[in-house]
């Protein structure tokens, strides 16, 4: 038995896939293929996989099946059979608060590994990960960079606004709601106003939160086709855009353009300056260490403050602005804020894309909105220098991560109120106990002792939503959310279930934050705080079996993206 190519000879994209589908002794492979429907010249053609990040939990990725069909269209259009699998992902926004959200983090890994197996498994001669939420976009990307076959990242879209008594808002603003409802300024029927207001239907959270600020910054890092994952997630547009991404996947599949040539240090350093250019999550910090890791390139907290001290705030973007992802969009979109970038000599503009145009000709092709206000030039920025600055000093001799997009504040002094979980936390929040000038430190909440590193959006918003939310500060070695605003160090490293110095705070120590001088200090002596450490005994685990159990075995410090290896 002699297998005949179609047109005489096999797909130039067909590398991959060629033990698994051709020959005699593929036989049975091909029949199983058969049963769920791939005819013979289907199986002749490049394979590439789908990784869908589906799911009826939530609205990041409820529509994901939908555009999977538009990019499985586009891929046979092009030339290829495209084969569709799952993996998992959490909502971040609805375990938020919860012990459900020690999950979030660690998802990142599974999808990653998810990911890698299914399409090692089956030898894919390219693959689309499609994602939607704030751990897949990473854990995808992280997963295009262990496989290094011709792929990209196509981001699900983000979410309409809601509407509230005759103003956008989005979920943040129902976090924000809790806090005013416990002191008394917005009543049960605002709340459930609110609450069933804020989210009109499909896609990711809608201000500069993580999703949004991920899928940008994989635009600017060149992983994801520009302008056409920025369409919102039900937007008219979004389908044809979904086509086209499998266009350009078969096109990475014939040329052979793989992540290698396109994850670089010149790439990360632009993804990283689009992120403190646009006020953006946080999380980028974690989620870009982690992806270096993966490509091994050297990446540290102290690249994102370099970065962001150089780079001036150009979008007036929610949580800390006022504008929402879509608007950010119909501006002009990345080309636009890439183009402002270059313009000022801030990006490394002949960096490759998986469109095969470098960053600079992706930008030549922005359409500005006339009277737009979203994205600023150089010349008039929101602020000279970046959204995120990374402190240092005897509470966190790792680093920390602080967002400036949003407040003024650069400096603040108060007394301590420590709590052990983020439970505890919101509780005294709520209860009305807080005080000008506190510093809530909420510990054991790191990758390790978690486990899972939560973020703290119920926290920080109940804190934002009372008339102190200007006055105090909040340090944590769990995480933040992007929609969190206000002075908040996170991230705090080496975390307090290792020994790290946020384990020696006691109720009414004083902690400096210093952002002009990028330090974070707590006000008593180094023999001070190595004494209380003698004392101190590592916490018992949580989980003693399980995933979670294996993630604080194997995680890494958050300075160190908080990997399992």
């Amino acid at each position: 038995m002699t297998e005949t190519p179609i047109n005489g000879k096999l797909d130039a994209a067909k590398r991959n896939s060629v033990p698994l589908t051709e020959g005699p002794s593929r036989a049975p492979a091909r029949a199983m293929l058969h049963a769920v429907g791939f005819s013979r010249d289907d199986l002749r053609k490049p394979i590439i996989g789908i990784a869908n990040t589906w799911t009826e939990i939530g609205p990041c990725n409820f529509h994901l099946r939908t555009l999977a069909e538009s990019v499985k269209q586009g891929i046979r259009e092009a030339g290829g059979t495209p084969m569709e699998f799952n993996t998992i992902t959490i909502s971040d926004g609805i375990t938020m608060g919860t012990a459900g959200m020690k999950a979030s983090l660690v998802s990142r890994e599974v999808i990653a590994d998810s990911i890698e197996l299914v399409a090692r498994g089956n030898l894919f001669d390219g693959l689309v990960a499609i994602a939607g939420c704030d751990k897949n976009l990473p854990g995808a990307v992280m997963a295009l960079a262990r496989l290094d076959i011709p792929s990209l990242l196509l981001y699900g879209g983000s979410i309409a606004p809601g509407t509230f008594r005759g103003k956008h808002v989005s979920v943040q603003d129902v976090f924000e709601a809790v806090g005013s409802h416990a002191r008394g300024t917005l009543d049960d029927a605002g709340l459930q106003e609110m609450e069933t207001s804020a989210c009109p239907g499909a896609g990711a959270c809608g201000g500069q939160f993580t999703a949004n600020t991920m899928a940008m910054a994989c635009e600017f890092l060149g992983i994801s086709p520009m302008g056409i994952s920025g369409v919102s997630a039900l937007a008219a547009d979004k389908p044809a855009a979904c086509k086209k991404a499998g266009h350009i996947v078969m096109d990475l599949a014939r040329n052979g353009l793989k992540p290698s040539q396109v994850l670089t240090r010149e790439a990360i350093e632009n993804a990283i300056t689009s992120v403190a250019a646009s006020g953006g999550s946080t999380n980028a910090v974690l989620h870009f260490i982690a992806i270096a890791h993966e490509i091994g390139i050297p990446l540290s907290m102290d690249d994102f403050d370099a970065i962001s001290r150089r780079t001036p705030l150009l979008c007036d973007l929610k949580p800390g602005g006022r504008f929402m992802a879509n608007d950010y969009q119909d501006a002009g979109g990345s080309a636009l804020l890439a183009k402002r970038l270059i313009e000022a000599g801030l990006l490394h503009k002949d960096t490759i894309t998986v469109t095969n145009k470098t960053l600079a000709e992706q930008a030549a092709l922005a359409e500005e909105k006339p009277g737009q206000q979203v994205i600023r030039s150089a010349k008039h920025p929101l602020k000279p220098t970046g959204g995120l600055v990374i402190l240092k000093g005897n509470l966190a001799p790792e680093g920390c991560v602080v967002k400036v997009a949003g407040h003024e504040r650069l400096q603040h002094r108060g007394p301590a109120r420590v709590f052990e979980s983020e439970e505890a936390a919101f509780q005294f929040v709520q209860s009305g106990k807080l005080q000008q000038d506190d510093v809530v430190v909420i510990r054991y909440e790191g990758p390790r002792g978690g486990p899972g590193m939560r973020e703290m959006l119920g926290v920080t918003a109940a804190i934002a939503g009372t008339p102190l939310g200007e006055s105090v500060a909040l340090l944590t070695d769990g995480r933040f959310s992007g929609a969190t605003r206000g002075l908040m160090a996170g991230h705090v490293a080496p975390e307090a279930a290792v020994g790290g110095p946020i384990a020696a705070i006691r109720d009414g120590d004083i902690i400096v934050f210093d952002i002009e001088n990028r330090e974070l200090r707590l006000e008593i002596d180094a023999q001070e705080i190595k004494t209380r450490m003698s004392k101190w005994q590592a916490p018992q685990p949580l989980y003693k079996t399980g995933v979670f159990r294996k993630y604080a075995d194997r995680v890494s410090s958050a300075s160190q993206g908080a990997v399992t290896t």
